[in-house]
C-alpha cells in the first residue's frame, strides 16, 4: 500500500511544471479572447452549431457555463447548445498535453468531437421546433466558484494547476489500487475489448457535471484501460460545470432531463460505432 501510494505521489508531482504551463496558457488566451467568443455566439444565428462548435473546443473556463446562460434566455438554440457540450473537453487537453500524447492524437480526438457536435447541433436544430422566449432577461449566474480569473493569469493558473492535481492525485491512487487488487488486464479486458459495455459505462462517467469527470477519463486512457473511441465517448458526455449551471437556471426540469438525455446518447452511440469500426490514432 505504501508503494502504491508514493508512486501516485510521484507521478502527480511529475506533472506540476507541465500543467502550470499550460494552464497559464490558456488563462492568458481567455483573457484576450473571453469576451469576443462570447458576443460571436450570440450573433451566430442559423449557423450555431459551426460557431458553438468551434468556440467549445476552445479550452476555456467557464465557456459552456454561457452557452447555458445564452440558452437559458433563447439567445442561442437547442443545437447550438449541445454543439457546445458535445465539444466541450474540460481537463483532457492539458492533461494529454502534460503527459506527452502525440499531438496528432489530441487533434484527432478534437477533430471527432468538433464534427460530432457540429452534425449533431444541426440536426437537432433542423428536428426541433423553437419555442418562443420563456424568459424576459439574461439569467446570470457567478462563475467565480469554477473560474479563477479574476485574481490575475499567475495566481489563477496556480489556483486551477493545484486543484486539477488533487483530482489527478486521488484517481491515480485509485487506479493503482483497482489495478494492483483486480488486475490491469483484467480490467482492460472487461473495459477496453467489450464494444458497447465500454461507451456506456464511459457515458455515465462524463455525466459527471466537473472536471473529475474528463480527469478519470483521460488516466484511464494513459494506463491504455480504455480504447480512445472509449475516451471519445465519455468526453463528448461531458459538459463540464454547463450541466449544473443548466439544471438552476432553466426552469422547465422535463427539457433539462431531455438534454442530458441527449449528451449521452449521442455519446454512447458515437462511443459504439467507433469501438465496431474498430476506431484508432
Amino acid at each position: 500500500m505504501i508503494y502504491i501510494l508514493l508512486d501516485a505521489i510521484i507521478d502527480s508531482l511529475k506533472l506540476i511544471p507541465f500543467l502550470y504551463v499550460t494552464y497559464l496558457l490558456l488563462e492568458y488566451l481567455e483573457h484576450k479572447t473571453s469576451k469576443h467568443m462570447h458576443e460571436t455566439i450570440k450573433k451566430a444565428g442559423k449557423f450555431g452549431p459551426i460557431i458553438g462548435g468551434i468556440l467549445g473546443i476552445v479550452p476555456q473556463c467557464g465557456f459552456s457555463v454561457a452557452a447555458t446562460n445564452f440558452y437559458a434566455v433563447r439567445v442561442i438554440t437547442l443545437g447550438t447548445l449541445i454543439s457546445v457540450y458535445l465539444t466541450t473537453s474540460d481537463e483532457m487537453l492539458p492533461i494529454l498535453l502534460s503527459e506527452s500524447i502525440p499531438i496528432t492524437t489530441i487533434i484527432a480526438i478534437l477533430a471527432v468531437k468538433l464534427f460530432v457536435g457540429i452534425i449533431a447541433g444541426f440536426i437537432i436544430d433542423l428536428i426541433i421546433v423553437k419555442t418562443k422566449n420563456e424568459e424576459e432577461h439574461v439569467v446570470e449566474f457567478c462563475e467565480k466558484e469554477h473560474c479563477h480569473c479574476e485574481h490575475g493569469i499567475i495566481k489563477s493558473a496556480i489556483k486551477h494547476t493545484l486543484n486539477i492535481l488533487v483530482f489527478i492525485f486521488i484517481i491515480t491512487l485509485l487506479l493503482n489500487i483497482v489495478i494492483e487488487f483486480i488486475g490491469e488486464d483484467t480490467l482492460s479486458n472487461l473495459i477496453y475489448n467489450t464494444k458497447i459495455l465500454g461507451p456506456l459505462i464511459a457515458g455515465l462517467i462524463g455525466l459527471i457535471p466537473n472536471c473529475a469527470a474528463s480527469v478519470l477519463l483521460s488516466q484511464l486512457y494513459i494506463e491504455g484501460i480504455i480504447s480512445a473511441a472509449i475516451l471519445i465517448s465519455g468526453l463528448l458526455v461531458n459538459a463540464g460545470i454547463g450541466v449544473l449551471v443548466l439544471l438552476r437556471v432553466n426552469k422547465d426540469i422535463k427539457e433539462n432531463i431531455k438534454i442530458i438525455g441527449i449528451l449521452y446518447f449521442i455519446g454512447v452511440i458515437v462511443g459504439i460505432f467507433l469501438q465496431l469500426i474498430n476506431f484508432t490514432i
